[in-house]
């Protein structure tokens, strides 16, 4: 059985949660410049050249990309030969997430309370899903996920009857009823199968994939392909100002289902599509 420190889980995870916020990942500054050579307005142009300077400014000066750092969203694999030694690994990625967020200057963003809305001061406790997998080692990944864009997400449960057109169909209205409120461009993470909350996590696991990547089912990754055109032809365009570059990819996770059912969920980042992760 391999040990890892408790401190050195709370230091990764205090790392991971200002390195999101302040470097934006490759994989999106790529996908800002290939908008810049497709997009046909001038405004939304100007607009993916701002967020290009605005990801150099926050790479270089240290400072969040975005005023909301999110919700502290962490995604655990742990290998079944690791134990954490030194106290409990949720408590560690709650204390890296407290000290990542106040060292960082990030701004805090959680109520302890639904209705009582007292912030709790250190944007604790995390969401935390866990996976145990072979081996041992631990990776992490922290996905800060802004409000705005969570607000724009849902879920429906359609009927099997409705099959991959009635997919299609719920994702492009749920985009297009969003307008310029999750900062396009975005991502599109959609979640399919499962239960009620489980197609809800796919669609937000989906939003980890690297912008470019292809689903190996070829069924499903003719489904983003489609579903990326058919919002680009919205024309809300960058910031909702207009234009063909509304989104800059849509990635789609499939799940078993119950025979009697069809979820689907859709969960939007916003376009600083922020996560980072560290392997221990």
């Amino acid at each position: 059985m391999r040990e890892i420190g408790f401190d050195t889980v709370k230091e990764t995870v205090a790392g991971l949660c200002m390195d999101a916020n302040f470097e934006i990942g490759h994989d999106v500054v790529q996908a800002f410049r290939h908008g810049l050579e497709v997009e046909e307005s001038e405004t939304g142009k100007a607009i993916l050249r701002q967020l290009l300077d605005n990801v150099e400014i926050a790479k270089t000066e240290k400072m969040p990309a975005c005023q909301d750092t999110g919700w502290a969203v962490v995604w655990v694999e742990i290998g079944s030969g690791v134990r954490v030694s030194g106290g409990e690994l949720y408590d560690a990625i709650n204390q890296g997430v407290a000290k990542g967020y106040t060292d960082g200057y990030l701004r805090k963003s959680i109520a302890a309370d639904p209705l009582r809305r007292k912030n709790t001061g250190d944007n604790t406790p995390a969401i935390i899903y866990t996976d145990i997998v072979p081996g041992d080692r631990l990776k992490i990944t922290v996905q800060p996920k802004g409000g705005g864009s969570e607000n724009m997400s849902e879920v429906r449960m359609l009927s099997a009857a409705d099959g991959a057109e009635g997919i299609k169909n719920f994702v492009v209205d749920r985009v297009a009823r969003s307008k310029a409120n999750p900062c396009p461009p975005v991502v599109v993470g959609v979640g399919i199968g499962g239960t009620f909350d489980k197609c809800a996590q796919l669609s937000k696991k989906a939003l980890l994939r690297e912008i470019g990547s292809v689903h190996p089912d070829p069924v499903y990754a003719e489904m983003e392909q489609e579903l990326l055109q058919r919002i680009n032809k919205l024309g809300i365009g960058p910031q909702g100002l207009g234009g063909r570059v509304t989104a800059l990819a849509v990635f789609v996770e499939a799940f078993p289902c119950h025979i009697a059912t069809l979820p689907c969920a859709v969960n939007i980042n916003c376009h600083s599509a922020r996560h980072k992760s560290a392997t221990l």
